[in-house]
């Protein structure tokens, strides 16, 4: 839904909407789509028709990269949307899709022998390992019911989220996994989109739904939402490390009883008092940021922190989160991605859960308005030690390709180079790059899917093959990863944890996660880029028990493995 105000359009040297054109010829390249070469193009995602004449077919799915076999090569799970006559058993559901990274640039597809094809609506996905056996789990949000696939550690699945008791059954959207009462383990954050009934849709005018409900720039359209329709609430499962989750959401005090039309979640300990915090993003609706009272239980400071609404006190229609510590002051920023003709909006941490919308000052606010954005991502794509900003673009409305309204239904991506830890500035898409794809994007999910130090990207399209974006920079740049192991009080994936590196003369910050962007889930190593530095001088690990460890790096452009409390292990 849109909550800034009609602009006027923005078009190239060919008269082409800015979201679809732009291109520069000659720039340097730093992705390249080899989407067919590394064999995703046999992957078809489908979200109702191609009308979109209803909100279920609007928002599109997320996609994961998870090590699902150990083998320390990134695989890809990409979810799928299904059809109305799916949904009535009329036609085979789409299936998602698991695929193998073979090491050597191409993937196959393992989704059968798995046991993970979803066949349901599928929206959002978080990989965590919830039961500490050192292998990951995927949870999938769904309209209808969720699955939880536990990993059998011999490449297959099986999805016990009914025997654990976290599959809901409205439209869930973007999940996280945190240990969020510090138990050692992995909690669940689902949240909860919009009331939706597959055989009523909703109707403008009748139901009590108001026409203005279903328009944009005063144009009516049969889409209508999410403005205007009951939303969900948001649901908060306790881990009770025997198999099963508990529904703590009233107790714990995120369960959304204003029924916001979640999106996006993630946990990451934002005020840095060692406990996980929440972040929350809701569809044309204020933006929640619950702070963990170390008790079980958190406090709504969405408000308080200048987290709910941009600097003009307005509501944004926030679509995806991205976490990341932008500008080296070991505190870490959110940005979230927003409807077209609104900014994408960039909070600095001041500290103390305060939080400041500095867009326009960072050189954001004008480039991203005309866009529609969906996943995002923090990530050093040149390796210089400034974290750089990925969005994942596309519209809702496909009839604005019928309109001069400078924007169109399918938008190339947009990469912004951090320069110096304060302003930010797009990089040029080289035509025929990766940046130059006109796709209608919505998952993104970002890390090194070929061990070489760079990091890539995979961005799940409506309707269409997904986009795989193979980070081709070469400039001598160093970096370091990190694959951390929690101990005993730990999650064993040690999500939570924070990693503070100290190289060429700056600090750096990087936190494991699982789930933002935009019902995705990305690598869950951490990267760090060294620019010339080759030599590390200080790695400071802040395990989720609790515990502070440092550990002597020797060398660099290497992914090290460490487990809590033994240092550095050799694969």
């Amino acid at each position: 839904m849109a909550t800034g105000t009609p602009h006027a359009p923005v078009k190239d040297a060919m008269s082409r909407p800015i979201t679809a054109g732009g291109f520069v010829d000659g720039a340097p390249i730093v992705f390249a789509d080899i989407t067919k070469q590394a064999g995703l193009d046999k992957f078809r995602h489908r979200s109702g028709t191609p009308e979109k004449a209803t909100i279920l077919e609007t928002p599109g799915s997320g996609v994961a990269l998870l090590d699902y076999d150990n083998d320390g090569w990134l695989d890809i799970y990409l979810l799928n949307g299904s059809t109305f006559a799916a949904l009535k058993g009329k036609e085979p559901a789409p299936r998602a899709m698991l695929l193998h990274n073979n090491h050597d640039g191409t993937f196959t597809d393992v989704t059968a022998k798995a046991g993970v094809p979803n066949e349901r609506w599928g929206f959002g996905v978080a990989v965590g390992d919830y039961d500490n056996d050192g292998w990951p789990d995927i949870y999938v949000a769904n309209y209808g019911k969720n699955r939880l696939y536990r990993n059998n550690h011999d490449g297959t699945f099986t999805d016990v989220a009914e025997k654990a008791g976290v599959t809901l059954g409205g439209w869930s959207t973007g999940p996280t996994w945190g240990d969020y009462d510090r138990d050692g383990l992995l909690d669940l954050f689902v949240p909860g989109y919009v009331q939706f009934d597959a055989d009523h849709p909703p109707v403008a005018g009748q139901g009590g739904i108001s026409l203005s409900a279903c328009q944009y720039r005063g144009v009516s359209f049969a889409m209508c939402g999410p403005r205007g329709l009951p939303g969900e609430g948001d649901h908060l499962f306790h881990n009770n490390g025997d198999g099963t989750f508990t529904d703590v959401s009233q107790k714990a005090g995120v369960a959304d009883p204003q029924h916001y039309y979640g999106l996006a979640s993630v946990f990451v300990d934002e005020d840095d008092d060692g406990w996980l915090d929440l972040a929350v993003a809701n569809d044309s609706v204020p933006r929640y940021l619950y702070r963990n009272l170390h008790n079980g239980t958190f406090e709504d400071v969405s408000y308080l922190s200048g987290f709910a609404l941009t600097n003009e006190g307005l509501a944004q229609a926030s679509m995806g989160i991205a976490v990341g510590d932008y500008n080296r002051d070991s505190e870490v920023d959110f940005l979230f991605t927003t409807f077209s003709d609104d900014y994408k909006t960039l909070y600095r941490n001041d500290g103390g859960n305060n939080f400041s919308d500095i867009t326009f000052r960072a050189g954001l606010g004008g480039p991203t308005i005309p866009f529609l954005g969906w996943g995002a991502g923090f990530l050093d794509f040149d390796n210089d030690g400034l974290l750089d900003i990925f969005l994942a673009n596309g519209h809702v409305y496909p009839a604005v390709d019928q309109r001069d309204w400078g924007t169109t239904w399918a938008q190339r991506p947009q990469l912004f180079r951090n320069l110096d830890g304060a302003k930010f500035q797009e990089v040029p898409p080289a035509t025929g790059s990766g940046l130059a794809d006109v796709i209608p994007a919505r998952g993104a999910a970002f890390g090194d899917l070929f061990n070489d130090g760079h990091i890539d990207v995979v961005l799940n399209n409506m309707d269409s093959a997904p986009a795989l974006l193979r980070n081709v920079v070469t400039n001598g740049n160093h970096w370091i990863a990190f694959k951390l192991i929690g101990g005993p009080k730990s999650p064993r994936d040690a999500i939570g944890a924070k990693i503070f590196v100290a190289a060429g003369g700056v600090r750096q910050r990087a936190d494991v996660i699982s789930g933002g962007s935009y019902g995705s889930s990305s690598d869950p190593r951490l990267h760090f880029g060294l620019g010339s530095a080759t030599k590390v001088e200080k790695v400071e690990i802040h395990w989720p028990s609790g515990k502070t460890e440092e550990i002597a790096v020797s060398g660099v452009d290497r992914i090290l493995t460490v487990i809590e409390g033994k240092g550095v292990v050799e694969k």
